[in-house]
């Protein structure tokens, strides 16, 4: 089948190149020419576990072309996916302007019959949208589609690949055997592909990630009456996710989550909740925690130094809002980060992937390392944001002759904290007094 997708961000690039590897002819088209010059010479612009090699051997095979012409997408594509960012305004709605200019150019150069297919994450009742904006443009037929994606940051390619379900958001029978038959070789475990109505379609994927970070919050609201309390948090956890009504998906307290999804997906149903005069009070609740959850650690570290950080050095371990990637967008290290210096302290961080994308945040407020373990000479304390393989058995020895005090701030509970004691280390995890 022939596909063209709008957008070569983490959805549209990762669907294009899932697609051609299933033996699609694709065609990859962004605004962004040194963006698309870059996948032309094999320089991935995300860092996504597995992708780099799928895109260089999908490319060479001839499978996948990228290109800046949307005529390029228009000329011959059957299906043409929809894949542009819908960043948050501050109102928290979706800010579609860069929707509504992919969808405009798209309709001026359509030469046939396409479906048209929403990927990104878009408001409830968009696909009306879209074909409104579409039908100023064009005479040319076609249909919109909702196929929200499901996709996790860091297992993005394998969420693709082996789908745990595919959701197909049409009224037209003709439509939806089109969209089963791209969609086929991914399920052949026998994973389901559901048919529903575009709304219907449209809510679940803002129902899923409110629900999903609303388990998270509900956690690190726990965590903090766990602490009061003296109870373990893990424990916990762990006496939860025996309960198969429950299961054991979402359940880990932390620093909060961040990322490009579940903060923007949470306020953009906030926000539709309001314009048809409903309060969802549980999910604005799950928001509100998260926000307070991303100040914990460094109150706790405040807390153990008397309330005065002025002249201390701390090292942080991750940056990126969650490991396997490199996206700093709503980070909890970045409230970290600020809070610390904020207080007057002296902060030196280390990602194993994400440097760069925080040094266009962070700027030079702190210190760039290369090396985990050369941030933590003569630091004050080691702080853990992002649970990264790597940090998960460390050099202890190396860490508590390198620190100034033998202190670590534990953002995600890596580590147990009998382990620490034995080892010698004063360790602050969450949710576990």
């Amino acid at each position: 089948m022939r596909i063209a997708v709008i957008g070569t961000g983490y959805v549209g690039l990762v669907a294009g190149t899932c697609f051609a590897d299933a033996g699609n002819h694709v065609v990859c088209v962004d605004s962004n020419p040194s963006k698309i010059e870059g996948l032309k010479n094999g320089i991935i612009p995300i860092f996504e576990p597995g992708l780099e090699a799928l895109v260089q051997h999908n490319f060479e095979a001839g499978r996948l072309v990228f290109s800046t012409r949307i005529e390029d997408a228009t000329e011959q594509a059957e299906v043409i996916f929809l894949a542009v960012g819908t960043p948050s305004l501050p109102s928290g709605s979706p800010d579609l302007s860069y929707l509504k200019a992919a969808v405009e150019g798209l309709a001026r150069n359509l030469k046939k019959y396409t479906i048209i297919v929403n990927k990104s994450t878009v408001p409830i009742g968009s696909h009306e949208v879209v074909a409104q904006w579409m039908s100023q443009c064009t005479q040319v037929p076609f249909d919109v589609v909702s196929n929200p994606e499901f996709l996790k940051e860091g297992s993005a390619v394998d969420d693709f690949l082996k789908p745990d379900r595919v959701i197909i958001g049409t009224v037209k029978k003709s439509v939806y055997e089109k969209m089963l038959e791209l969609y086929s070789p991914f399920v052949r475990q026998g994973n389901p592909i559901l048919w529903m109505d575009p709304i219907s379609a449209e809510m679940t994927k803002y129902a899923c990630n409110s629900f999903l970070a609303t388990r998270i919050s509900f956690m690190n609201e726990l965590s903090v009456l766990c602490e009061r309390v003296g109870a373990d948090i893990e424990m916990v956890r762990h006496g939860m996710s025996g309960d198969e009504r429950i299961g054991k998906h979402f359940l880990y307290a932390g620093a909060g989550y961040g990322g490009s999804c579940f903060p923007k997906d949470v306020r953009a149903l906030i926000s539709t909740g309001l314009q048809n005069q409903v309060e969802l009070g549980i999910i604005r609740a799950a928001e509100i925690a998260n926000e307070r959850q991303k100040e914990l650690l460094p109150q706790k570290v405040k807390a153990y130094f008397g309330g005065n950080l002025q002249g201390k050095t701390f090292i942080l371990w991750g940056l990126a809002f969650k490991p396997n990637t490199d996206d700093m967008r709503e980070a909890p290290s970045l409230v970290v980060v600020q809070k610390l210096l904020e207080a007057g302290a002296q902060v030196r961080v280390f990602d194993p992937v994400a440097t760069k994308n925080a040094r266009a945040i962070l700027k030079d407020q702190v210190v760039y390392l290369d090396d985990a373990y050369k941030g933590c000479v003569g630091a004050d304390a080691l702080m853990i944001v992002t649970e990264w393989n790597e940090f998960k058995n460390p050099d202890f020895d190396q860490i508590i002759n390198a620190l100034k005090e033998p202190v670590i701030f534990d953002g995600r509970n890596l580590f147990s904290p009998q382990l620490m004691k034995d080892k010698g280390f004063k360790y602050f995890s969450i949710g576990r007094s």
